[in-house]
């Protein structure tokens, strides 16, 4: 017996080896990743006092409510928008379809709260559509009705015209890849053009739908701006609610926790749709059928609409009132929040690619089960909504600093107050959590592609792991770490919630200050600010709309 024990604990010797520096990195970053959930869930089984109780006896069943129709509401729009554009752009061949095959992600640039201020200016009673409507018609106040877009259903069109292009991408993907063999199966059954897709193509492509619906749906339950802006009552309104007006964390936190159950509903969901669907075959595209007549312009219009009410008319509202209206200027204080935000935008995509490869790396050399759990679980953070994460950091943050505090007056008898709370530390900590799955996926995908006879020969020549990661996969895999790093730059700079919850002493960002100014009414100031998030934004999608591009003529 104490020969096998012996003999077991020898195995087992060089699997704890094996992890290394890196492997036990992987295992750190984990931990720092998780432990704002953990404080978040934590929270559930503590008492909060009368706010919970006063929360649970009045707002929660409008929280929970409102929360399921806007997620069922946004589910339906962006898999009606999404589903039907990438067929046609893919199986029909119209005029303009290579246009909008890559115009149909636009609206990624365009931030939802970005949109909701947008469209707020031109629907509102005092905007250009209904002061038109008065004219024309010559009505007065109160001899119409007209929808209401700062309501549930105006929140889930917004969310519904900028999310889409997730379902897009992924749907588009799926039905370049499908075979040809398939399609012409369902014609042979008797189906005709649309009944190919009902029956073939959309069953196939399920799984790439689910996905892009629940990356969707996570953003829209991590949504502050829209819901704040449009009076919605959902958990993240009712998170600040209870943390910064009623002043009780606890009551905060434990709404985070509800709010943490709804994204795992979300996420069991899109796994029970995907369940076990393996699709295989030779990868042979259905060639495209050219549309003529009123069928091309029908394709036309329900692939341009999208383009047209989630990018250009709100595009152009903001541009219409950044250049007409006199309140909307250019100051130094606009070129100060785009210094805060390029900053705290640029610490956080450097330390995101620089931990990424890390991760990465750490997974292509060790085959350990740890590390390559570590790994995933630090690309947890994306699933988790900005208030979340915000609260989750802050409340166990916020007890660190008084202990330090209290233990730096009692040994040196000097007052520090708060330093880690409310820091730039703690902010660009937090949007780390959140993307840094943006990161590690865009490396771990770059060096797959770097074949492990590069590693063996550099191991040949006397190179270290950490000598062979500087001088050969660096260089080779530079272009998906600048990806990465512009995909995390763009994020961080569209980023609200944690921004503004989160943010130092008098350290605005420009999406703080386009909140902060359509708060108050102020819409043609916050113009501005909104449009140079939106031209930022437009950068990587150009990136993507060449790599689509590419792939169609690879494809033919």
């Amino acid at each position: 017996m104490s020969d096998a024990i012996a003999a077991e604990a020898v195995s087992a010797a060089p699997q704890r080896a094996r992890l290394g520096l890196l492997g036990w990195s992987s295992l750190v970053i984990a931990a720092c990743v998780l432990a704002p959930i953990l404080a978040v869930v934590g929270n559930i089984f503590r008492g909060s006092g009368s706010a919970w109780a006063h929360l649970a006896s009045t707002v929660l069943p409008g929280y929970v409510g409102n929360t399921i129709l806007l997620v069922v509401m946004v589910a339906a729009g962006v898999v009606s928008i999404g589903v039907l554009s990438a067929w046609l752009v893919t199986a029909y061949r119209f005029p303009g379809h290579r246009q909008l095959e890559w115009a149909l992600i636009l609206p990624l640039a365009m931030p939802a709260y970005v949109m909701a201020y947008a469209y707020t200016d031109w629907l509102q009673f005092t905007g250009p559509v209904q002061t038109w409507l008065r004219d024309l018609l010559g009505w007065k106040a109160g001899d119409y009705w007209f929808p209401e877009i700062r309501s549930l259903y105006g929140a889930a069109a917004m969310f519904a015209f900028a999310l889409y292009p997730y379902v897009y991408l992924l749907a588009r993907s799926a039905f370049l890849e499908q075979s040809r063999t398939a399609i012409e199966a369902g014609r042979l059954l008797g189906y005709s053009a649309w009944g190919s897709f009902w029956r073939v193509a959309l069953p196939l492509a399920r799984p790439a739908v689910a996905a892009g619906t629940a990356l969707a749906l996570m953003e829209t339950l991590a949504d502050f701006g829209v819901v704040s802006y449009f009076a919605v009552q959902t958990f993240t309104t009712g998170i600040y609610r209870a943390w910064l007006s009623l002043g009780d964390v606890v009551a905060a936190a434990q709404l985070s926790a509800c709010l943490l159950g709804f994204v795992l509903i979300v996420l069991v969901l899109e796994r029970m749709q995907r369940g076990g669907a393996r699709f295989a075959g030779p990868r042979k595209p259905t060639p495209p059928y050219a549309l003529r007549g009123w069928h091309a312009a029908v394709a036309f219009v329900l692939c341009a609409a999208p383009i047209i009410f989630g990018f250009m008319l709100p595009g152009g509202v903001l541009l219409h009132l950044a250049v007409t209206d006199p309140d909307a200027r250019i100051g130094t204080r606009l070129y100060g929040l785009i210094a805060n935000s390029a900053t705290l935008s640029g610490v956080t995509a450097g330390v995101a690619v620089l931990v990424a490869v890390l991760l990465a790396y750490a997974g292509r050399l060790s085959k350990s089960v740890t590390v390559q759990g570590a790994n995933r679980l630090a690309a947890l953070g994306y699933a988790m909504p900005g208030a979340v994460l915000a609260v989750g950091i802050l409340v166990p943050l916020g007890k660190l600093d008084n202990v330090m505090a209290d233990w730096i007056f009692q040994q040196f008898g000097i007052k520090t107050g708060l330093l880690l709370t409310g820091s730039g530390i703690a902010l660009v900590y937090a949007c780390l959590v959140r993307y840094l799955a943006v990161a590690f996926q865009t490396a771990e995908a770059g060096l797959a592609r770097v074949t492990p006879s590069m590693d063996d020969a550099a191991r040949s020549l006397g190179l270290s792991p950490a000598r062979t990661l500087v001088r050969v996969h660096v260089p080779m895999v530079w272009g998906s770490l600048l990806t990465a790093a512009l995909l995390v730059f763009v994020d961080v700079m569209k980023e609200l919630p944690m921004t503004f919850a989160m943010r130092p002493f008098n350290f605005d960002t420009l999406a703080v200050e386009a909140y902060n100014l359509t708060k108050d009414e102020r819409l043609a100031e916050a113009a501005i600010p909104s449009l140079v998030i939106v031209a930022i934004g437009l950068v990587p999608l150009i990136v993507l709309s060449r790599q689509i591009a590419r792939s169609r003529r690879l494809l033919r």
